[in-house]
């Protein structure tokens, strides 16, 4: 039996072996150890590929809590306290190309760089029912360290576009497709 089996489940949140934590002012807690968790993608969208003006020109490393992983896999459904977590990591430069590409071994492309943000998303169905069922927190989009808690977001920052756009229950699966296929049955 490993550490992770001995930890006590969070009662709120009873699939999930990280689950989240919020302070006394309801902010969330940085999740710790989250590169260890199932990393589900990098979608990425550079500067030079949207005329310099990208809304998040970084690839986007998305991890997930295995158990929540295990659980959307096996069901197509998210459990509550699902966090998913985003740390941005800018492209590598130099840019040899005005598409802000560059020559490796391996070829023409974009390499990524230094880390440079943490947003994090919570599936909790009461403390988020305003906005489908999920929260949005960012620990700064900066280089680390990144704040150890976080406020909520307001829903024109990060859930709107959730609400309007997200392929199902409120995250853009298809950006992790065949990662987040349901297990044939």
């Amino acid at each position: 039996m490993g550490a992770d089996a001995a930890k006590p489940k969070n009662s709120a949140y009873p699939q999930i072996e990280y689950a989240p934590e919020f302070n006394a002012k309801g902010e969330l807690v940085q999740p710790v150890d989250f590169r260890q968790w199932v990393f589900i993608g990098a979608p990425l969208t550079p500067h030079g590929l949207n005329n310099g003006k990208a809304n998040f020109p970084e690839f986007h490393n998305v991890y997930v809590q295995p158990s929540a992983f295990k659980a959307y896999r096996a069901t197509g459904k998210w459990p509550e306290g699902t966090m998913m977590v985003k740390e941005l990591q800018l492209v590598d430069g130099p840019a040899e190309f005005p598409d802000g590409s560059r020559f490796e071994p391996s070829g023409r492309g974009y390499f990524p760089g230094p880390v440079n943000g943490l947003d994090v998303s919570v599936k909790d169905s009461k403390r988020f029912a305003e906005t489908k069922n999920w929260g949005y927190f960012n620990f700064n989009h900066s280089a680390p360290p990144y704040l150890k808690a976080a406020s909520l977001r307001p829903v024109g920052e990060c859930a709107g576009c959730h609400i309007a756009n997200a392929d199902e229950d409120m995250v853009y699966v298809k950006l992790y497709k065949p990662i987040l296929n349901p297990l044939p049955r």
